[in-house]
């Protein structure tokens, strides 16, 4: 899934059309697919890649509109491993965005200290990311008995349905913490799924055009791209399964 969403495997698929089959194209069809291969390259140029991230992330309410009274739950999404870690001591094994999305959580909670703080993902190994991140946030001061985790899920979806089953039962109105870029999708999984959220985003990759290297293709642009894709694919996805 990661390659078919990815700007330079399409790019190098027309590249491959085009030089195969130019001859034989109608003027039309060669057209189209120059100006689609350029718009391919522009995706991976920074100026590209930070106009997807924008069309995600400028659809996040600021935590401002969130109307009161303020939810007394923080939800803080896990974004993954880097790798498999040794224990849920092995904080070192946690995404950068996992431990950003905490420490907002945190911050969060120390506004209103009395706040469960509730922490969501499960993963693919035997030490779950919630478990690190407990592990994470208690080293940060917060007490036990003001976490919760939930540590099932392997999809933002799932985190949404498994918390909604949470014994005793989360209320429906929460804090919902993640990356803006990762926020419009999980919006709709959490209200699918009963919730009414007010969101806090941990981070916001768009970044403003700046020297001449923002029109040049790299490689960090590229991932970018790619990233804000996966989002506006699975939230088209996640709002088809809603209906």
């Amino acid at each position: 899934m990661h390659l078919l969403l990815s700007p330079l495997s399409w790019s190098l698929l027309l590249a491959l059309l085009l030089a195969g089959g130019w001859r034989r194209m109608r003027r039309g069809a060669r057209a189209s697919l120059i100006v689609l291969e350029c718009l391919l390259l522009i995706s991976m140029c920074p100026l590209g890649a930070n106009a997807l991230v924008w069309l995600v992330e400028s659809r996040v309410p600021t935590t401002d509109s969130c109307a009161p009274p303020a939810p007394d739950t923080i939800v803080v999404l896990a974004a993954g491993f880097e790798r498999e870690p040794a224990d849920a001591r092995d904080l070192a094994a946690l995404q950068p965005d996992s431990v950003r999305r905490a420490i907002v959580g945190v911050q969060l909670w120390r506004r209103t200290p009395a706040a469960m703080l509730v922490l969501a993902g499960g993963g693919d190994f035997a030490v779950s990311e919630s478990a690190v991140l407990q592990e994470f946030v208690q080293q940060l001061g917060v007490p036990a008995q003001n976490i919760r985790v939930e540590s099932q899920s392997h999809t933002t979806w799932e985190n949404a349905e498994q918390l909604r089953r949470m014994q005793p039962a989360l209320p429906a109105r929460i804090w919902l913490v993640s990356s803006a870029l990762h926020l419009p999708r999980a919006l709709v999984a959490f209200r699918a799924a009963g919730f009414d959220t007010c969101v806090v985003a941990s981070d916001r990759r768009y970044i403003p055009p700046g020297g001449i290297g923002y029109y040049l293709p790299q490689s960090s642009a590229l991932r970018k791209a790619e990233a804000a894709i996966h989002e506006l694919v699975g939230e088209a996805v996640y709002r088809w399964r809603a209906q």
